[in-house]
């Protein structure tokens, strides 16, 4: 296979993309490639797949059950999830129905790299269990890597310790925890320290839920960095929310980057779910909650952008467009100067690739896998611009999904 005149991110002029047993053979001046069969990307941006870096599979499309969520608060959302398990009693047959939805729609917008958190606090973890069978259903599509997450706490739930350890032996890829949720800051300190070491010990990657509050006080994030720092983790640890960070103060925010440099930690931020979530307790003026992105990225830290969820007791809408996502992000964290838009891909691709860990395997370059997007844009700014479709995605040498664009007549 040949995609053939495809605009490449950073480079001039158009490009012959040669793919041999599932593999990037070549990459040469448009015109220059053997005759074999050919895609004709008519000038067209070709790009890396999306990457969705925090998203909870296991919670999608459970909105209402056994109620809606109507402060639109986090503790809310944890208080109806807890019924729904207990009240509305989940099953294999109900949570795989809703999964395969949602990955549908995630390929149908050029999602190939998932990570997935998945809700631990279950002494049977029924979740996680579906979740490792669905990660085989569709490994020739979209490659999933699951999160143990102890959505109500390490400390704070019965064998919490324990099941995220089960979780880890069962097949978990990361070591989850959400210490912001632990009855003290000591549990929440406590809690962080038995993530690393059960990531150690099952040398797994580590992603925390980290602040996830407008609390100022909130302040695990350094705990995880300097964790990494010292454990040597480094880029295999993220922090995913830190919206605590759009609260601290400048002071204490200028000593932070200092150690969040050092540490090379990474950032999945979720900029629609958290503006939805956050300043709920706020009168006027009202907190973005979001964390600073800007500042993150300008100081050279690892930041990438996930849906977070879709249509679950946080957050009533989501798709799975990684580009409606990003489009939102760049709005709400001010991150719109001209050169920040023409290179925004990055946040929900090489950036995102580098959160999974998956950078050895990840991009078009002659050797690696054959994964990639054929974008209806030129460009990074025309992509995020008018969202501009995907019509190819190509995995392993394949196509597993085309899409022809949509004409519009005026009169």
């Amino acid at each position: 296979m040949v995609i053939t005149n495809a605009k490449l991110r950073n480079k001039d002029g158009l490009w012959d993309i040669s793919v041999k047993d599932g593999k990037f053979s070549a990459i040469t001046a448009a015109g220059t490639s053997p005759d074999d069969e050919k895609i004709d990307a008519e000038g067209r941006l070709v790009i890396p797949p999306y990457v969705e870096s925090h998203i909870h599979l296991d919670y999608a499309f459970t909105a209402g059950i056994p109620h809606h969520n109507m402060s639109g608060t986090l503790f809310e959302g944890i208080q109806i999830w807890s019924e729904h398990k207990t009240q509305a009693p989940l099953t294999e047959e109900y949570m795989k129905a809703n999964i395969r939805k949602t990955l549908e729609h995630q390929i149908s917008y050029g999602v190939q790299h998932v990570r997935s958190h998945v809700d631990i606090s279950d002494p049977e973890l029924l979740g996680l269990r579906v979740l490792l069978d669905i990660k085989k259903e569709y490994a020739d599509r979209v490659d999933i890597q699951l999160v143990a997450f102890p959505q109500e706490g390490i400390f704070a739930y019965k064998n919490g310790a324990a099941l995220l350890e089960e979780a880890l032996k069962l097949g978990a890829d990361c070591a989850g925890g959400i210490p912001h949720y632990e009855y003290t800051r000591e549990y929440g300190v406590k809690s962080v320290e038995k993530t690393f070491e059960l990531a150690q010990k099952y040398n797994k990657l580590i992603d925390i839920h980290c602040d996830e509050i407008d609390d100022e006080a909130s302040r695990f994030l350094e705990t995880v960095a300097a964790l990494a720092l010292e454990t040597g983790l480094t880029n295999k640890v993220t922090a995913s929310h830190t919206v605590a960070m759009h609260s601290y103060n400048n002071a204490y925010c200028m000593k932070l980057f200092g150690l969040l440099k050092k540490s090379g930690i990474n950032f999945a931020v979720c900029p629609p779910e958290n503006t939805h979530l956050q300043g709920r307790v706020d009168n006027y003026p009202k907190r973005r909650g979001v964390t600073r992105v800007k500042e993150l990225l300008e100081a050279g830290c690892n930041v990438s952008f996930g849906q977070d969820s879709i249509s679950d007791p946080w957050y009533p809408l989501g798709t799975g467009n990684m580009l409606r996502v990003l489009e939102f992000g760049l709005h709400v964290c001010q991150y719109t100067g001209y050169d920040d838009i023409a290179n925004c891909l990055d946040i929900i691709t090489e950036n995102g690739a580098k959160t999974l860990n998956i950078t050895d395997r990840y991009g078009i370059e002659v050797g690696k896998p054959a994964d990639l997007l054929i974008i209806n844009a030129k460009s990074d700014f025309e992509a995020v611009q008018y969202l501009s479709d995907v019509l190819y995605s190509v995995k392993d040498g394949k196509v597993i999904m085309k899409r022809v664009p949509s004409q519009v007549t005026l009169y």
